[in-house]
């Protein structure tokens, strides 16, 4: 007869109610492309818009530094977690990884920071969105609305689009970003063919005094460039989050991460150097809509509303993108009782439905306190940008520390796909997140950001400490830490049942498997 409860490390576990894993069941629908499409479509209007400002922080060659940079950490990064992920394959991601390295209060702070990424990145994408898309019906149809409207329509036609199936959303993400692409591409290739380019505009920002065109302001803004650059990434670690959604996430996350790492970089240096190369970096590192901007150097402003069409175009790839990764981040939380279980409920599509509504209604009221502190240009606005990156630095520094973590605790864990860079890259990824991390707290613009995630930590904490810490369910990912990494893949030993009454019925694990 197993007991009804486990407390191990410090949180009390419950037999889950009967039914409780097939009312939030996901279904595999992704392959190795599909999964490239979520990764490219979360990161890529980040080659829209944002990027650009690093270039004020540190000029063209403080920015090429900083993207160089953030090739090396995204290389550990990925390799890192395509590993981790091939050994718990389940929904968690780095929740799921800081859970199995760190207990449950590493998981819970790792999952919570991906939350404020997700959720405040996805805020951003719907506000710029909504921006572009009345400028389009303005300028076509002479027809305009409230942003709160634009904020409404975006918000229920995603979240609708994500609770169709994972296969709908999945093939959406993989057209949206081979679009996207093309019309980088094509942006290249005009660019080139213009004769507009000139080198000489990549360092046309007047050097400080006692510095070089190169680096017009010195070394150090170099770090502050950092948080911009990461734009030509941020959201390609969302990867793991698809596990339970993959036909084969063993082979196909690592693959899709290869892929999409390659296709980034890519597009992220035609913009770098062909959009300043256009407008200048000066010009470049002011411009609210640097790739319009190139757009209508080239061909004048005629063509106004078409272009910003494309512009809208790529936004909507990563509203798709990430949006499909703050569902998952807090359906896999609260189906292991970190966040409210009910928000784990999936329905007959097999999608968490319950997820997506929470958070896009989490996201509005944030745009809400962003319009009423002046929009984009209020310090509002800042913040919300600011946390997402924040939050993502502060993953990928946990992540990165429990891949070291779990290296030395599971030394003998199946590892089917194995990082060809290891520890060294873990360990660089890691210092150059925590570079990153630093920057903030050195930069006094980024205060606020700073303020306001401290808030969301306390409060969230004190509920973890107070109140969810003693409801926690044995799902997958707990399984994994809780049995010594010996269960927890949900496509081998299921969901629940004998596998639960069995950890109930001892006193857990939770540590490295003899």
């Amino acid at each position: 007869m197993s007991k009804d409860t486990l407390n191990v490390s410090g949180v009390t576990y419950t037999t889950a109610e009967a039914g409780y894993f097939e009312k939030r069941k996901l279904k595999r629908s992704a392959g190795v492309w599909g999964l490239w499409g979520l990764a490219v479509a979360a990161v890529i209007s980040g080659d829209f818009s944002g990027w650009n400002f690093g270039i004020t922080a540190a000029g063209f060659g403080g920015m090429l530094i900083a993207f160089a940079i953030l090739v090396v950490m995204y290389y550990g990064l990925i390799f890192s977690i395509g590993e981790m992920s091939s050994a718990m394959p389940h929904t968690g991601g780095a929740y799921s990884f800081s859970r199995a390295a760190m207990g449950p209060w590493g998981g819970f702070v790792t999952g919570l920071a991906e939350t404020v990424e997700y959720v405040a990145t996805t805020a951003v994408i719907v506000y710029f969105s909504a921006a572009y898309a009345d400028g389009i019906t303005s300028e076509l149809l002479n027809f305009s609305m409230p942003a709160w409207i634009w904020w409404v329509i975006l918000y229920v036609a995603f979240i609708l689009l994500n609770s169709a199936g994972a296969a709908i959303s999945i093939r959406f993400a993989i057209v949206v970003s081979i679009i996207s692409i093309g019309i980088l591409i094509v942006f290249a290739v005009m660019a080139l063919a213009s004769g507009l380019f000139s080198w000489d505009k990549l360092f046309d920002i007047v050097p400080d005094a006692g510095q070089s065109e190169f680096l017009p302001h010195g070394v150090l803004p170099i770090l502050f460039a950092l948080p911009f650059a990461m734009w030509f990434f941020l959201g390609i670690e969302e990867l793991p989050l698809a596990a339970e959604e993959s036909h084969d996430p063993v082979r196909d996350i690592p693959r899709a991460g290869l892929w999409a790492r390659g296709t980034l970089i890519f597009t992220g240096l035609l913009v770098l150097f062909l959009n300043t190369g256009i407008l200048g970096a000066k010009a470049t590192g002011e411009a609210g809509e640097p790739l319009l901007d190139g757009f209508r150097a080239i061909v004048g402003d005629g063509l106004a509303a078409v272009l910003a069409l494309f512009a809208l175009i790529g936004l909507l790839a990563s509203l798709q993108g990430i949006m499909f990764a703050y569902g998952r981040n807090m359906y896999s939380l609260s189906r292991a009782g970190y966040y409210p279980k009910f928000l784990s409920l999936t329905g007959k599509r097999q999608t968490p439905w319950v997820a997506l509504l929470a958070g896009g209604l989490i996201g509005f009221v944030a745009l809400v306190v962003v319009d009423a502190a002046g929009g984009a240009t209020g310090v509002a606005g800042a913040i919300v940008l600011n946390i997402a990156v924040w939050g993502a630095v502060l993953a990928y520094l946990l992540q990165m520390t429990a891949f070291v973590i779990l290296r030395k605790k599971y030394p003998n864990a199946n590892r089917p796909y194995r990082s060809p860079w290891g520890l060294p890259g873990a360990v660089s990824a890691g210092i150059i997140a925590a570079l990153i991390f630093v920057g903030f707290l050195l930069n006094p613009t980024f205060g606020p950001a700073i303020i306001a995630i401290a808030v969301v930590y306390v409060v969230m904490l004190i509920a973890f400490a107070v109140w969810g810490r003693h409801r926690l369910i044995l799902s997958p990912e707990e399984e994994y830490a809780v049995s010594g990494g010996l269960h927890g893949d949900p496509e081998k030993d299921g969901y629940g049942g004998p596998l639960e009454e069995e950890l109930l019925a001892s006193d857990g694990v939770d540590e490295p498997s003899k």
